[in-house]
């Protein structure tokens, strides 16, 4: 089945709501200028009252792998999302931040912007990730970019990312997102084949506050597009 991860979660009520959903992960945003914001202790309230069965992680982006690490112990996280602010074109930034040993056991997503791969450098991207070695769990597909690492609402182009996917799924675990939404995650999914779906602002009331409905009509189209190509 494909993994699901509910993200930008700021209250108990809709971590609850997308657990009993059915999602795989729910996602806590360390970022201080996103607007689904949580602090420290706001999120290991939250993560306390979850069944331990739910992933929880999270996001972080321009931290060390150390310091994210170091937040996930506090918060009693199991993974971590990883978005570098900048990668050089030697890709130095993407082999410090995904491939460093980190200190903790969790698991690590390491996220990059579709666009790095569909530019011009994308065989050295490629190149950087084919040596990753083990260094990551999965590979996180975003539209996003320096400013704005995530969260943008905007779906990037499926078809045109479909044979750079399918390559990347060969070595990696590959996680999609940028404006997925009930409606069009399903078209997403036939397309790109990925391993895991991740959404945030395509299952909001407003940024920060999740809408019930919408979060389960996410998880259900998800199902029912697994059962379509089981």
């Amino acid at each position: 089945m494909t993994w699901v991860k509910i993200c930008g979660m700021t209250n108990l009520e809709d971590a609850l709501v997308a657990v009993e959903a059915g999602a795989d992960a729910v996602g806590f945003v360390f970022y201080e200028k996103s607007p689904r914001y949580v602090s420290v202790e706001a999120a290991r309230e939250i993560v306390a009252k979850l069944p331990e069965k739910v992933e929880k992680v999270g996001v972080f982006a321009g931290d060390s792998l150390a310091r994210a690490g170091e937040i996930g112990t506090a918060v009693a996280l199991d993974s971590l999302q990883v978005y570098p602010l900048s990668v050089p074109k030697d890709g130095a930034a993407s082999v410090e931040c995904s491939h460093a040993k980190p200190t903790t056991q969790k698991r690590i997503y390491f996220a990059l912007p579709i666009q790095q791969f569909l530019s011009e450098e994308q065989a050295i991207t490629l190149d950087v990730v084919a040596k990753s070695e083990g260094g990551f769990s999965a590979l996180l597909l975003d539209s996003g970019g320096s400013q704005r690492p995530g969260g943008t609402g905007l779906p990037f182009d499926w078809n045109k990312a479909a044979p750079l996917v399918t390559q990347l799924s060969r070595t990696e675990y590959v996680v999609i997102a940028g404006g997925l939404t009930p409606v069009n995650v399903g078209e997403a999914i036939g397309i790109l084949q990925p391993w895991g779906v991740d959404v945030v602002s395509g299952v909001e009331a407003r940024p920060g506050k999740k809408d019930p409905d919408k979060v389960r009509a996410f998880v259900r189209a998800v199902r029912e597009m697994d059962r379509k190509v089981s």
